[in-house]
């Protein structure tokens, strides 16, 4: 088999059937990464702002609420980025099954990745990040849905390409490591992410990301897997005590350099330029995630005080409802109900007083099976 000489990251090697396949070098680079003042200060910054992030959680009353809305818009992202077309609204109406109407074909896709999130960490109690994880992960991702049928939960045992629609093995923009020589590469990728050897976890999680795409060692949803790795990393590294760091919002704003980063690293064995993408994504969503809890608390803060100074109707009752509406965001007469354990009249009044404040939304223009939105919060994370 022929191959071009070794790079830093790798070398394109010819295999017996005549194609080109990229073998990847283990991590961590050599020489090593060169931490020269651009990359100290982007660190310095990135581990700033995801600090200020993690204790900003803590002024939330209840930090699931920003929790649970943050997962979903990850998840959504997420998959845009691999094509998906489904929004934010669509997974919180798919999850409330508040409408009747036809979700949009990959909206369980979605929602896979919210369950496979969930199911991750609390895996993590008992598995560390594994090969054993990361396959559970993906079995959890794939079951069921578009790409279901090419072995949820398996390592792939044929080669596959990347690349644009329509290339193959000679066309394609990389060709990752034949299956033998795959399960080495993820063999040395798992011992990299448990060895001990001193280095910034920003750094590490960078370079575990940009190798597990690198090797691809699944049929469909590896884009998907490592972007849920970096979030799994940073939690069991305790970074964060909550899953709050999401960066499909920045890599899908800013795709083309995602991609290209990626590939450099293989091309030019480029591992700093791909780094300081990471560490500037890192420190751009910690911001803005920051300032969404921020916001959150102040929203909560004005509704509570609305509907207290204002004497609103049942003013407990409707408490309570708000709280709900953080966790449920779409909701309909007979839920809020059955929530509040009042009356559907009385449950009428509550709806229509929110509504008239402009706390709730009626979003599907119907007199019946009315479904109300908490809008002010939604359009928190509602992509501009």
């Amino acid at each position: 088999m022929k191959s071009s000489p070794v790079s830093r990251s790798g070398r394109i090697i010819r295999q017996p059937e005549g194609y080109r396949a990229f073998i990847p070098e283990p991590l961590p680079p050599k020489p090593p990464i060169r931490m020269d003042d651009e990359m100290l200060d982007l660190l310095s910054k990135a581990d700033r702002a995801l600090g200020r992030l993690d204790g900003s959680i803590e002024t939330i009353p209840n930090p699931d609420l920003f929790v649970f809305m943050y997962v979903r818009k990850e998840a959504v992202l997420s998959s845009q980025i691999e094509g998906t077309q489904a929004s934010l609204e669509d997974l919180l109406v798919y999850e409330a099954k508040a409408k009747e109407t036809q979700a949009p074909v990959d909206i369980e896709e979605v929602s896979n990745y919210v369950e496979a999130m969930r199911y991750g960490l609390k895996r993590l109690e008992t598995l560390p990040v594994s090969l054993k994880l990361v396959r559970e992960i993906h079995e959890k991702l794939l079951t069921g849905v578009r790409g279901g049928n090419r072995a949820p939960g398996e390592f792939r045992t044929s080669q596959n390409w990347v690349g644009p629609a329509g290339c193959n093995l000679e066309t394609a923009t990389h060709v990752p490591p034949p299956p033998h020589e795959m399960m080495k590469a993820m063999g040395d990728l798992e011992g990299f992410i448990h060895s001990k050897a001193p280095m910034p976890i920003l750094i590490k999680v960078a370079l575990i990301h940009a190798q597990f795409e690198t090797v691809h060692p699944f049929l469909d949803g590896n884009g998907r897997v490592g972007r849920l790795l970096i979030t799994f990393l940073l939690c069991e590294e305790g970074i964060l005590k909550q899953p709050l760091l999401y960066l499909s919002i920045f890599f899908k704003k800013n795709r083309q350099e995602y991609y290209d980063r990626l590939q450099a690293t293989r091309s030019a064995g480029d591992w700093e330029n791909w780094v300081k993408f990471f560490l500037r994504g890192v420190y751009e969503v910690s911001q803005e995630a920051t300032s969404t809890a921020r916001r959150i608390l102040q929203l909560r803060e004005e509704h509570r005080g609305v509907i207290l100074q204002q004497g609103r109707l049942n003013s407990a009752k409707t408490l309570l409802l708000i709280e709900a509406l953080y966790r449920k965001p779409f909701m309909t007469i007979p839920e809020m109900t059955s929530l509040m354990d009042i009356s559907f009249q009385t449950a009428n009044r509550i709806a229509i007083d929110l509504l008239k404040t402009g706390i709730l939304k009626e979003v599907t223009g119907l007199r019946r099976n009315r479904v109300f939105e908490y809008a002010p919060y939604t359009a928190l994370f509602k992509e501009e």
